[in-house]
C-alpha cells in the first residue's frame, strides 16, 4: 500500500483532479549558455506532452480536450512542464501563472523548475499565488550522487536542492521532487539512497521516473555506443518497491513511472506499453507497505 496522488487530490479537493500540461515558453540555464548549451544528458525539454502557443487560455482548453474522454465533473491543475518554468522575469511569470490559475475549474498551480532557479523575488511571487490557490513546485533532483550528477550534467550541487526545499517550505509551498531510476553507473542501492534522502528532505511528494533513452539527446549517443545499459521491467519494479519501502508513509507518490514519447523512444522499449507496466507495478506493490523499511 502506498499514498497515491489520486487519493490525496480527492481528499484535498473533494473530486477527481486532472493535470493539464502547459508550455510557458521558457528555456533553461543548462541550454542558454548560463551553465551549458546541451542540457542534461537525457533531456529533450521534458515537455513532450505539453500544449504549445502563447495564449494560456487556449492552451488550457486544448489540454482539457485531451483528457475530456476520462474527465467527468473533475477539476484541473495547471502544470507548467516544459523546461525551467521560473527562469524568466518575475513580471512575466506573474502574468503567466495568474492567467493559468484564473479559471474556476483550475484548483491549483504546479510549476516544474530547477532548484537553482528560485531567486527571492520568484519565491515571493509563488508565496503570493499560494494564498489564492495551492501552488506545487516540482524540482528535478534525479539523484543525490555527485558522480552521476556530473555525468548527466545536472549543473548544481545537492546543497542547492536542500536550500530550495527549505525556502519553499518556509513559504508554505508544497514540494514535489523528481528522481530517476536506472541512471548510468547507479546500482539499485544507490537509487534507494536517493529515495530515502528525498523522503527526509522536506518534500511532500515524489515522482519516480524510469530512465528513457530518447532520440536527439546525448544519452542516445551514449546508448548507441553501448555505454548505457537499461533496466528490464522486472528490475524497475523491484527498484520502485525498494524505494517505496524507505519513503515516509505520509509522502504523496505522484508518479511511479514516466512517459517517454513513443516517436523518439529508443529504450527501454517495454516502457512504451504504459498500461502493461502500470498493471505489473500495481500487482507487485500490493504487498508493499510504504515506509516499512524506515
Amino acid at each position: 500500500m502506498y499514498r497515491t496522488l489520486n487519493s490525496y487530490l480527492r481528499q484535498r479537493f473533494g473530486c477527481k483532479v486532472y493535470k493539464l500540461a502547459l508550455d510557458g515558453g521558457m528555456t533553461c540555464p543548462n541550454r542558454d549558455g548560463s551553465l551549458g548549451t546541451r542540457g542534461c544528458i537525457f533531456c529533450t525539454g521534458s515537455g513532450e506532452f505539453a500544449e504549445g502557443g502563447t495564449d494560456i487560455a487556449a492552451q488550457l482548453e486544448r489540454a482539457k480536450q485531451r483528457v475530456a474522454a476520462k474527465a467527468c465533473n473533475g477539476k484541473y491543475i495547471a502544470y507548467f512542464q516544459s523546461f525551467t518554468n521560473t527562469y524568466a522575469p518575475v513580471d512575466w511569470l506573474e502574468a503567466l501563472f495568474t492567467a493559468a490559475m484564473k479559471p474556476e475549474d483550475v484548483v491549483a498551480l504546479s510549476v516544474g523548475t530547477r532548484p537553482d532557479c528560485l531567486p527571492p523575488e520568484v519565491l515571493d511571487l509563488l508565496e503570493r499565488l499560494n494564498r489564492h490557490k495551492p501552488v506545487f513546485v516540482e524540482l528535478g533532483l534525479q539523484t543525490i550522487h555527485p558522480e552521476t550528477a556530473r555525468y548527466i550534467r545536472r549543473g548544481y550541487d545537492l546543497l542547492v536542492y536542500d536550500e530550495a526545499v527549505r525556502a519553499l517550505n518556509s513559504r508554505g509551498i508544497e514540494v514535489v521532487t523528481h528522481m530517476i531510476a536506472g541512471l548510468p553507473g547507479e546500482t539499485r542501492a544507490m537509487t534507494v539512497e536517493t529515495a530515502r534522502y528525498i523522503g527526509q528532505s522536506g518534500a511532500g511528494g515524489i515522482k519516480i521516473h524510469l530512465l528513457h533513452v530518447l532520440r536527439g539527446t546525448d544519452l542516445a549517443s551514449e546508448y548507441e555506443a553501448g555505454r548505457v545499459p537499461v533496466l528490464t521491467m522486472e528490475d524497475y519494479i523491484k527498484t520502485v518497491a525498494a524505494c517505496l519501502r524507505v519513503l515516509p508513509p505520509d509522502m504523496v507518490i505522484h508518479r511511479l513511472t514516466g512517459d517517454g514519447d513513443k516517436r523518439t523512444l529508443l529504450a527501454p522499449l517495454w516502457s512504451a506499453d504504459k498500461k502493461t507496466v502500470l498493471c505489473a507495478l500495481n500487482r507487485a506493490l500490493q504487498d508493499i507497505q510504504q515506509g516499512e523499511a524506515l
